[in-house]
């Protein structure tokens, strides 16, 4: 599951993409300073791993990940193949969500593709881009299912009335995300086609530093035009996020933190919202050799979850052993939490919570 980063050229993606990754990716003041997009494997800030951490003291911790994408700059006319416009569509239709960078600084030093800053324009010029890519797809698929429809196919039809809805707000200037499907049409039709613009989005508002407890003008109208799209939007201070995380001293970066007004660094909050975004949660494996955030989809069930760890665990899934998150830390050890009776048996059809302390039983 990977979030890929977009946006116009010269907007801060890959200044974001370097802060968030260990990888260091080419940043530079023109167009097209990122071809090919590159991919970083991003820890999860998780307090509820360094508490588990505190109580259990086990031999080693390892985090939740997510992976992130840089992706080429898109220019008006990529739908066409302008710029690197072909490549840019197909790089984002791998990824599962994205992370829309919208400029929200004013810095005559560093150049604007359209020569102005207006967060609005930048983010209607990607809009139009990416849906007249998904009307293409749209079009193509709706030429097929109309012949089959006209015999009387049933599916064909229901399909036809899918594929239609999302034609209409395409033409309407909206994304594929905001229409109102049936469960089936989505789940038979309108998935299987992975439309761009149905991908769930955050915009991401590059902001100076001043601006990044509070946001701007600039992030005030992009809150105002995105408010019916049920996507999130995230203030960040890009540059100044690059500056703290290049800090190797915890107090330096927190000392840094305090003064631009923020209790944590937004990177953090952001990494946070695309493991949401993706529809990922975590659940804990916690014994002296090792504490671990598990990543697995929401709505997962115990066996499901357990063969995130190895397919043997789902194969053979007898039980888990569950202990709710608040509940370890309440007590501070396992063996409290089972003295307390707060320790629980759950079988083939539990759904995971997020959070959950688990121990699987199999057998193969």
């Amino acid at each position: 599951m990977k979030a890929g980063i977009v946006g116009l050229p010269n907007v801060g993606k890959s200044t974001l993409f370097n802060c968030l990754s260990n990888a260091r990716a080419q940043s530079a003041n023109f167009p097209f300073c990122t071809i090919e997009p590159n991919v970083g494997v991003v820890n999860v800030p998780d307090r509820r791993l360094e508490t588990l951490d505190k109580l259990v003291v086990p031999e080693r911790v390892v985090p939740a990940t997510v992976e992130i994408v840089d992706i080429a700059g898109l220019v008006k006319g990529a739908s066409k193949g302008e710029g690197l416009g072909n490549q840019f569509l197909g790089n984002i239709r791998e990824t599962d969500a994205i992370l829309h960078v919208l400029r929200c600084f004013e810095n005559d030093n560093i150049v604007h593709v359209d020569g102005s800053i207006d967060p609005i324009r930048d983010k209607e010029t990607i809009d139009i881009e990416l849906q007249l890519k998904d009307l293409e797809t749209a079009d193509k698929k709706l030429e097929k299912v109309k012949r089959a429809a006209r015999t009387g196919n049933k599916e064909a039809q229901k399909e036809e009335a899918a594929l239609s809805k999302a034609k209409e707000a395409l033409e309407a200037g909206k994304s594929v995300r905001v229409v109102d499907f049936t469960e089936e049409e989505r789940t038979d039709f309108i998935n299987p086609l992975q439309f761009i613009t149905d991908k769930p989005v955050m915009y991401v508002c590059n902001v100076d530093e001043a601006s990044a407890s509070s946001g701007n003008t600039h992030v005030d109208r992009v809150k105002e035009a995105v408010k019916d799209e049920n996507a999130e939007v995230l203030v960040l201070a890009v540059a100044t996020e690059a500056d703290i995380a290049e800090l190797e001293d915890y107090e330096e970066r927190q000392l840094f933190l305090e003064d631009i007004g923020l209790d944590e660094a937004g990177s953090a909050k952001l990494i946070r919202g695309a493991y949401n975004l993706l529809n990922l949660e975590t659940y804990f494996t916690a014994g002296k050799k090792e504490v671990r955030a598990w990543t697995f989809p929401k709505g997962a069930t115990a066996p499901q979850a357990a063969g995130v760890i190895h397919t043997d665990f789902e194969k053979g899934f007898i039980r888990a052993e569950v202990i709710a998150y608040e509940d370890f830390e309440s007590y501070g050890s396992e063996a409290k939490v089972k003295d307390a009776g707060k320790m629980r048996v759950e079988g083939k059809d539990y759904i995971v919570k997020d959070g959950d302390v688990m121990h699987f039983r199999f057998n193969v």
